[in-house]
C-alpha cells in the first residue's frame, strides 16, 4: 500500500442544515475493474478499493461513485447486469461490499452505486424466462419483444439503432428451434431493454433500491436515466426528430416513485442522473424537487477549452438549474469519455455530442496537462458539486495504442472498428507498488510508471499534490460551497468570477500572461506565476 492506515485523517461530512452534503460535494468515480487490484489477478476488486480508501481520504473527497459491481457476463464492462442484488465474484462478495460501505462511512466518505434500469444482461433470469416462454407470454411483456416485418418476419420491427452502432434489434430462436420475434436493445445485443410500462419491472427495481439502501448506500447514479420509457407505438425514427426511445414524458412518473422510496429512509441519500437531453427546459424537469437531486452536466464536459464557450455553458447550466432550485454538477472526464488531458492537448479540444471518440489526432500532453490543472481549479470553484474520475488526480491521459485483440468495449465491434471505443480511459491506475503491469487487464503505458501514486505521493507539485491542495482549500473556504456566484470584468481570453464577497477565480485562456486583480493573498494556482503574472492556460484562486 502507498499510504498506511495510520496516516488516514478522517473527513467530517458536510452537515450544515442549509447546505445538504451533496450540494457542494467532491465525488470520486471508481471504475472497479481498474481502480485497485487486491488479489493480484490484474483486475480491480472490492478488496483493492478497501485497501486504497486511504488514498481517497487523503485526497479529500466527500463521496465515491462506484460503477457496476454486480454479477455480469461483462459484455459491456458490467453494465449488462445479471443480478442487481449481489456482487460479481470477479470483484468479491456481498459481505465485502457491506464492509466497504461501513469502512468508507467511518472515514466520512459516502458511497453512491450505479444502477442500470434501462436494460439488463441477456443472462438475467427475467430475460432468460422471457425467451423460454415464447411469443405472447406474460414473461415477454417485461421487455420489447415484437414480430419482425417482411414476409417471414426477417426484418426488424422498425429502424431503431443501437447507441454502439448497427441495428437496435436482435432476433431470437424460439423454444421450438425456429427464428422468431425480435427484442430491442438500445446498447449491446446482450443488453435487452426493459419495458417500464410494466408494473413488474417497476416493482423489481423498487426492491433493488431498498436492498441497497438497507445496506447503507448513500445514493444511486442512474445509467442512461432518460431512456427508460419508449414510445409504445414503436414508430420508425425520422432524422431530426426527437428520439422515440429517450426523454419520454412517462419517465418522470418513475423518478417520482423512486424519490418517495429514497425519502422514506432516514439517511440522506441522493440520485444522480446520466441525462443526455440537450433541451435545457426538458433537462430541468428531471431535477424538480420530487425527482432527481442532480444530473451530469455533459455540455460542460463537451465544451472546448475556450473562455467564450465555457462562459456560455456555465451561464446556461446555472440558468437551467435555477428554476427548480437544483444543484449543478461539474465533470471533466468519466469512464465513457476521452480523458481531458488528451482532449485539451489537441487542436480541437471539444468532445462530440454523440460521444464518438477521436483516435490518432496529434496530442501535446504537456499542454493538455497544464490545461487540465487549470480546468480542475475552474470546476472546483463553480457553485455545485464536482466529480473526479479516477486518474484525473494523477494527470493520466487517454491510452490510444491498445492492441485490437485486447479491446473489450463492444463499441469497437458494433461500429465495425470505426470507433475504437472507451477502453483507453479505463486502463487500470498505476499505484507503483502492486502487481506488475503485465497482469493488468489492459496494458499500462510505460510512461505511467512516473505517474504512479507512489511517485507522486510525496511530491507537493505533482498533479496528486495539486488535487489534494485544491480539495483541501475548497473544503476550508466557505465561499466555495455557499458563496454567491458573479462574473467579474476581465480582458479578452480571461474568465474571472467571484464566489461570495472575497474569493476570486481567474482563468487565463489567452496566449500572454495577465496581471492579477487586487487581492490580499493567493490561495492556490494551477501553475507557477511568471514575474507575478498569470501565464497562459493557468488558473488562480485569490482571497
Amino acid at each position: 500500500m502507498v499510504n498506511s492506515e495510520a496516516s488516514i485523517t478522517p473527513i467530517e461530512p458536510h452537515t450544515e442544515p442549509s447546505a445538504p452534503w451533496w450540494r457542494s460535494a467532491a465525488i470520486y468515480q471508481i471504475y472497479p475493474r481498474s481502480y485497485a487490484d487486491g488479489n493480484g489477478d490484474g483486475i480491480g476488486d472490492i478488496a483493492g478499493i478497501r485497501a486504497r480508501l486511504s488514498h481517497l481520504s487523503e485526497l479529500g473527497v466527500d463521496a465515491v461513485w462506484i460503477s457496476p459491481w454486480y454479477p455480469s457476463p461483462m459484455a459491456d464492462g458490467g453494465y449488462d447486469v445479471a443480478d442487481y442484488r449481489d456482487i460479481d465474484p470477479l470483484f468479491g462478495t456481498l459481505a465485502e461490499a457491506e464492509a466497504l460501505i461501513g469502512e468508507a462511512h467511518d472515514l466520512g466518505i459516502r458511497v453512491i452505486i450505479d444502477i442500470v434500469p434501462n436494460h439488463c444482461s441477456d443472462q438475467h433470469a427475467l430475460f432468460e424466462a422471457a425467451v423460454a416462454a415464447g411469443p405472447g407470454s406474460p414473461e415477454r411483456e417485461l421487455f420489447w419483444f415484437r414480430p419482425g416485418r417482411g414476409e417471414d418476419g426477417e426484418l426488424p420491427p422498425n429502424n431503431w439503432t443501437s447507441a454502439f452502432g448497427g441495428p437496435g434489434w436482435r432476433r431470437v430462436t424460439e423454444p421450438d428451434g425456429t427464428l422468431g420475434e425480435w427484442y430491442f436493445h438500445r446498447f449491446a445485443p446482450e443488453q435487452p431493454d426493459f419495458n417500464w410500462d410494466h408494473p413488474a419491472v417497476r416493482a423489481e427495481f423498487e426492491a433493488t433500491l431498498r436492498f441497497w439502501l438497507d445496506r447503507g448506500v448513500d445514493g444511486f447514479r442512474i445509467d442512461v436515466a432518460d431512456c427508460l420509457v419508449k414510445d409504445r407505438a414503436l414508430p420508425d425514427h425520422v432524422g431530426g426528430t426527437p428520439s422515440p426511445w429517450a426523454d419520454q414524458d412517462g419517465v418522470h412518473e418513475i423518478y417520482r416513485e423512486w424519490r418517495a422510496v429514497l425519502d422514506s429512509y432516514d439517511h440522506e441519500a441522493i440520485f444522480v442522473g446520466e441525462v443526455w437531453t440537450a433541451d435545457p427546459v426538458r433537462f430541468a424537469r428531471y431535477l424538480r424537487p420530487d425527482e432527481l437531486h442532480t444530473a451530469f452536466n455533459f455540455p460542460f464536459l463537451q465544451s472546448p477549452w475556450d473562455e467564450q464557450a465555457l462562459r456560455k455553458v456555465i451561464d446556461s447550466t446555472l440558468a437551467e438549474h435555477a428554476p427548480v432550485g437544483a444543484t449543478a454538477t461539474w465533470v471533466l472526464s468519466n469512464h465513457d469519455t476521452t480523458r481531458h488531458v488528451t482532449r485539451y492537448g489537441r487542436t480541437d479540444t471539444s468532445y462530440a455530442l454523440d460521444g464518438r471518440r477521436v483516435h490518432g489526432a496529434p496530442v501535446d500532453l504537456e499542454l493538455g496537462t497544464r490545461r487540465a490543472r487549470a480546468a480542475a481549479l475552474l470546476t472546483m470553484a463553480l457553485p455545485g458539486c464536482v466529480y473526479v474520475y479516477q486518474g484525473d488526480e494523477l494527470g493520466l491521459w487517454e491510452v490510444e495504442d491498445i492492441p485490437v485483440e485486447l479491446r473489450e468495449d463492444p463499441t469497437y465491434a458494433q461500429s465495425g472498428g470505426e470507433d475504437l471505443g472507451r477502453d483507453g480511459c479505463r486502463v487500470p491506475l498505476p499505484w507503483g507498488d502492486g502487481s506488475p503491469d503485465a497482469l493488468s487487464w489492459l496494458p499500462q503505458p510505460a510512461e505511467w510508471a512516473a505517474m504512479s501514486v507512489r511517485k507522486q505521493h510525496t511530491d507537493p507539485e505533482s498533479m496528486l499534490g495539486f488535487y489534494r491542495k485544491a480539495l483541501t482549500v475548497r473544503r476550508e473556504q466557505v465561499a466555495l460551497s455557499q458563496g454567491e456566484f458573479a462574473w467579474l470584468p476581465a480582458g479578452k481570453g480571461v474568465l474571472a468570477f467571484r464566489r461570495g464577497s472575497a474569493l476570486t477565480c481567474l482563468v487565463n485562456f489567452s496566449d500572454v500572461p495577465v496581471a492579477l486583480p487586487e487581492h490580499d493573498r493567493i490561495l492556490l494556482t494551477s501553475g507557477p506565476l511568471t514575474d507575478g503574472l498569470l501565464p497562459s492556460d493557468t488558473s488562480v484562486w485569490l482571497s
